[in-house]
């Protein structure tokens, strides 16, 4: 068991349920609505808890219910929340629009997350930690003070999840500069072929040679339904599980907890921990929610 501290976005997911995604200019019927906790550093940090790994949240949210519902499912997964401090402003949300085949559109809001700032608290829980996890969603300020840290050796290891594309994150979450650091420090670089595209103007096989050669370690970049290229030295494809899928909502945050949990702390190959993350990713789809199925260690491949 690895102590992992994940640095971000802990919100609440409004759930559309709708007819059709649809297309620009065009329209849609809700089916349905719900509501749930999601955020990539909390879906991150329990699905690292799924694991068996001691994981703990750092982020902020405001004071209202939306904020006593995340903090409730983080202790549902056994996940330590005392580093998510709550403000006066309204928590930050995810509008998750869902077409009937489980696709879906994700447009974020909220004021809590953007506020985010590290204390010495977080600083110290960072390095003590065996992993610290952050993504493009943080703020540009705290992403940027962790690659520092890990440039000069205060935290053992970092990952970050480029989630987003570059216009996406303008007055949100990280710079293109800041991202570059990030590229050249980390440990391990994730991304999807959207935000990577965006970042590098590239394919995915292209963008992990590109990252690798920027310096980090070892590098992933997802491409839905036709799996994953990794690399740590060369680039690997591994395709992705068929399963019936209800919700890609949160796949990918299963795919990087499981890619941490193999690849970075568990030292397997990255083909062996690109099967285990694909399926850790698969399993997630196959229920409604970003922490919908989380996968156990005995739900995954050897």
């Amino acid at each position: 068991m690895a102590t992992v501290v994940a640095v971000g976005s802990a919100v609440l997911d409004r759930v559309y349920g709708l007819s059709n995604l649809p297309e620009p200019d065009g329209g849609a019927f809700v089916r349905d609505y719900e509501e749930r906790a999601g955020g990539v550093a909390a879906n991150v940090a329990c699905a690292l808890s799924a694991l068996d790994h001691d994981a703990s949240v750092v982020s902020r949210v405001g004071d209202d219910d939306a904020a006593d519902r995340v903090l409730a499912s983080l202790a549902d997964w056994n996940v330590d929340a005392t580093g998510v401090r709550r403000g006066d402003e309204d928590s930050s949300y995810c509008l998750i629009l869902r077409g009937p085949d489980g696709d879906r559109m994700i447009v974020a809001g909220g004021d809590s997350v953007p506020q985010l700032r590290l204390d010495e608290a977080d600083r110290e829980r960072c390095r003590d930690a065996d992993c610290v996890f952050t993504s493009a969603y943080a703020p540009d300020a705290v992403v940027s003070e962790l690659v520092a840290m890990r440039e000069t050796g205060e935290i053992s290891a970092l990952v970050f999840d480029l989630a987003g594309p570059i216009s996406e994150l303008e007055g949100r979450g990280a710079t293109r500069e800041t991202i570059d650091s990030a590229a050249a420090t980390v440990d391990l670089f994730v991304t999807n072929e959207v935000a990577a595209r965006s970042y590098l103007d590239c394919g995915p096989r292209a963008a992990v040679e590109a990252l690798s050669a920027a310096g980090a370690d070892r590098v992933a970049v997802t491409v839905g339904s036709d799996g994953a290229y990794l690399g740590d030295g060369e680039v690997v494809h591994v395709g992705a599980d068929e399963r019936d899928v209800v919700d890609t909502t949160g796949a990918g945050d299963a795919f990087t907890a499981a890619l941490v949990h193999a690849w970075l702390l568990g030292e397997r190959s990255a083909e062996a921990a690109g099967r285990i993350a694909a399926a850790a990713a698969a399993q997630n789809c196959t229920a409604a929610g970003a922490r919908g199925a989380l996968a156990a260690r005995d739900d995954l491949p050897d």
